[in-house]
């Protein structure tokens, strides 16, 4: 009865009930895999370039240039050089790509396909690009990156209008532990003189005491607080003594030992160590330090902290482009505006900036006189300009710049009322030979004053000095820089030179220099200049 219910319900049309078979799974498929297959036709280079690239940047942009300085650097005959703009091509690129060291370099010639097509498969080995990073660029390195600042200005990149100058310090390479002070070579060379002057007169003393067949006259005397002892002077000083001893000969007297022993401490170890102090006062030039590994390089204090020898780099910016940078040995940036702003003169064919702005360390008179001088806009801060906008001059009673000055009397008055009157004229030359004259005014009642002890340092009385010119000045840079037009270019200051160490210290990783020598710097430093400004306008075009 079950069977002849199925089918009739069969009958009804009820389907019947199938077990699905599972699919067989498929086999992976790879795409064909040939290395050693041949070609037709070779693959180009170029088409595997997008066409975006940086390297292309560069490559238009270096093309571009003017290279001839560069070129006149080859002397004709011998064997054939590589073109120095391929070179040049490579090594900016190599520097936009955070590549640094000739040896790495080379290596992307052999492995990255993007330096093969800017060398055109060339392959120049590291002492190559190392010797024309080092030695050819070396001489015309501010002319190829003058090139680059006019390409800038032509294609409209830059106008000239606002220049933001800063500094900062970049490491150099060179051991941190191989110091030399200034002010321990002074004092060890004085130490040295004072010891030479002493054997100096005791073998005059002696040679006083000695008959006169052993010379025709006495030794002479150095040890004169008037006369400046040098290496020299004792080198032949000491040649004037061995030529007297000799004839006095090989007699056993107390006295021809003891001179004997004197020259000999002399020739053997003062006048070396002479020599080395005299050396090291050559290579400092001034300075407070340099580094035995790159006698360049001065020891500063970084922001961590840490006393490293480094290099003092000012730049200046427009629109994030650099226009102009500058190496520089000491750790004052105030005395190097004005040598800045002389190469940027030369680096811009003579035009200079409508305005010119920076922080207060180059607030002083020299620089704000060369501003005026030159038509430029005085933007420049000074030491004293965040005091006066927080009210900490204000809030500071005895501070000078709350002293009332009366013209007619020539004189100051303090807050108490008790004048300060003229009494000298003073000048002072800075390091570039710019003659600056300050007056000075002294207390006349300060002895009677309660609150002497809070205004003078002094228990003479309250002395003040005073640069009119540069107070001038001064007001001046006030004005401007509290303007609407002021506070902008205030603002613009911190992001537009402050992006670029920003962007070349953390982005590009370049916090110290691969080569060594204060000309070599220069041109490490010309080329990260260079790769900085072609990201940059790769960015404008894109």
């Amino acid at each position: 009865m079950a069977d002849s219910l199925f089918k009739e319900g069969n009958s009804l049309g009820v389907s019947k009930i199938r077990k699905r078979k599972k699919k067989k799974s498929s086999k992976a498929r790879f795409i064909e895999y040939k290395q050693h297959q041949e070609m037709l036709l070779p693959p180009s280079i170029e088409e595997m370039i997008p066409e975006k690239h940086m390297v292309r940047t560069v490559n238009k942009v270096i093309g571009t240039m003017n290279i001839e300085a560069l070129i006149r650097t080859y002397k004709g005959g011998g064997r054939s050089s590589y073109n120095p703009i391929m070179m040049l091509k490579v090594l900016v690129y190599a520097y936009v790509m955070k590549i640094y060291t000739s040896r790495r370099i080379a290596k992307a010639l052999r492995e990255d396909i993007n330096f093969m097509w800017i060398s055109g498969m060339q392959r120049p080995d590291f002492r190559t690009i190392n010797n024309f990073r080092s030695g050819r660029l070396k001489k015309v390195v501010d002319e190829i990156f003058t090139s680059m600042v006019i390409f800038l200005t032509e294609n409209k990149y830059i106008k000239l209008e606002n220049y933001f100058i800063d500094g900062t310090k970049i490491q150099a390479d060179a051991n941190k532990y191989s110091y030399v002070w200034a002010s321990n070579t002074n004092r060890y060379k004085d130490r040295t003189i004072v010891k030479i002057k002493e054997l100096l007169k005791q073998i005059e003393e002696v040679n006083k005491a000695e008959d006169k067949q052993y010379g025709e006259k006495d030794l002479e005397e150095l040890g004169e607080e008037s006369e400046k002892i040098t290496s020299e002077k004792l080198e032949e000083q000491v040649k004037k003594l061995n030529e007297i001893m000799k004839k006095i000969g090989e007699k056993p007297e107390e006295k021809n030992k003891k001179i004997k022993k004197a020259i000999k401490e002399i020739d053997t170890k003062l006048l070396p160590k002479l020599k080395k102090y005299e050396q090291q006062e050559e290579i400092l030039q001034g300075r407070s330090s340099y580094s035995k590994t790159d006698n360049d390089a001065t020891f500063f204090r970084t922001k961590s902290d840490e006393i490293l020898p480094a290099y003092n780099i000012l730049i200046g910016t427009e629109e994030q482009l650099i226009i102009n940078y500058s190496i520089h040995q000491k750790a004052s940036e105030v005395d190097k505006f004005v040598p800045h702003a002389t190469k940027l003169r030369k680096t811009t064919k003579g035009r200079l900036p409508k305005r010119i702005v920076g922080d207060s360390t180059f607030g002083s008179e020299e620089n704000y006189n060369f501003v005026e001088k030159n038509g430029i806009g005085n933007y420049l801060k000074y030491s004293s300009f965040y005091q006066e906008q927080k009210g900490g001059i204000r809030t500071k009673r005895f501070h000078k710049d709350n002293f009332i000055y009366r013209e007619n009397e020539d004189s100051y008055y303090c807050p108490e009322g008790n004048p300060l009157e003229f009494f000298e004229e003073t000048q002072a030359i800075t390091d570039n030979g710019y003659l600056q004259r300050i007056k000075k005014y002294k207390g006349k009642n300060c002895h009677q004053c309660k609150h002497i002890n809070l205004c003078c340092k002094s228990p003479y009385g309250r002395t003040i000095q005073i640069n009119e010119k540069l107070e001038a000045y001064k007001e001046q840079a006030r004005k401007n820089l509290l303007s609407p037009e002021g506070i902008f270019l205030r603002k613009q200051r911190n992001v537009d030179v402050e992006t670029v160490f920003g962007d070349i210290k953390q982005n590009q990783g370049f916090r110290k220099f691969n080569l060594r020598g204060y000309e070599k710097v220069n041109v490490e430093f010309g080329l990260i200049a260079l790769a900085h400004n072609l990201k940059k306008i790769r960015k404008l075009i894109n």
